[in-house]
């Protein structure tokens, strides 16, 4: 089994910046992609940033432009993902969900909240 625990998630203003955790434990042989997803209040969850495990990373054309272009990184020896958003905007409010992929599935955590006032 394989445990997801997102941390870094609060109420920030607009124009605000916040770095999203996620770690990863439990029975890992080996990571292959990581991602962060979002879901806003009636909307479906949808991706907004993934990395392979070589380091290719590829990200939302909505966060593209306002995230780094190494936004998305990795601790491989840690198993640990981050996401650095900056210039955050309320329609980045969302639960953000960090997914990992494994050989054999994925998994999901439990998803940070993100508010962005304005």
């Amino acid at each position: 089994q394989v445990q997801l625990v997102e941390s870094g998630g609060g109420l920030v203003q607009g124009g605000s910046s916040l770095r999203l955790s996620c770690v990863a434990s439990g029975r890992i042989f080996r990571l292959d992609g990581m991602e962060w997803y979002r879901q806003a209040p009636g909307k479906q969850r949808e991706l907004v940033a993934s990395i392979t495990r070589d380091g290719r990373t590829n990200y939302a054309d909505s966060v593209k432009g306002r995230f780094a272009i190494s936004a998305i990184s990795r601790d491989t020896l840690k198993n640990t993902v981050y996401l650095q958003m900056n210039s955050l905007k309320p329609a980045d409010t969302a639960v953000y969900y960090c997914r990992a992929i494994l050989p054999g599935g994925d998994y999901w955590g439990q998803g940070t909240q993100v508010t962005v006032s304005s």
